[in-house]
C-alpha cells in the first residue's frame, strides 16, 4: 500500500489505491492534484465522472474516491474495499441517492 507524504504528494497516481486509470477518472471529474481532493464528496465526483463520460461506472469507483479523500484529509492508507460498507450505508441515507 502506497503511503506518500500527504503534505508534499503532487501526483494523483502516488495516492493509495490510485493508479493511472483512477487518476484519469479523477481528472475527468476536475480533480488534478491530490490536494484538490480535500473537502470533496466522493459521490459528487462519481456523478460528475459518469455524467462527463456518458457511462455509469462500477460503484466501487466511489470507494476508491472515498479512500483517496480520506487519506489526503489525514486518514491512514487503507485498501479501497474498506470503504464499501460505508458507501452502502451512506447510499441508504442520502436524500438524493446516487443513481447507480
Amino acid at each position: 500500500m502506497k503511503n506518500p507524504n500527504r503534505e508534499t504528494v503532487s501526483k494523483l497516481e502516488c495516492l493509495p489505491n490510485i493508479g493511472k486509470k483512477m487518476a484519469s477518472y479523477l481528472e475527468v471529474a476536475d480533480i488534478n492534484t491530490p490536494q484538490s481532493l480535500i473537502g470533496k464528496d466522493a459521490f459528487a465526483l462519481y456523478e460528475k465522472l459518469c455524467e462527463k463520460s456518458g457511462k455509469k461506472l462500477d460503484p466501487c469507483v466511489i470507494d476508491v474516491f472515498m479512500s483517496a479523500i480520506d487519506f489526503i484529509e489525514g486518514g491512514e492508507p487503507l485498501p479501497w474495499w474498506k470503504f464499501t460498507e460505508k458507501r452502502k450505508k451512506i447510499l441508504l441515507t442520502r436524500p438524493n441517492p446516487v443513481s447507480l
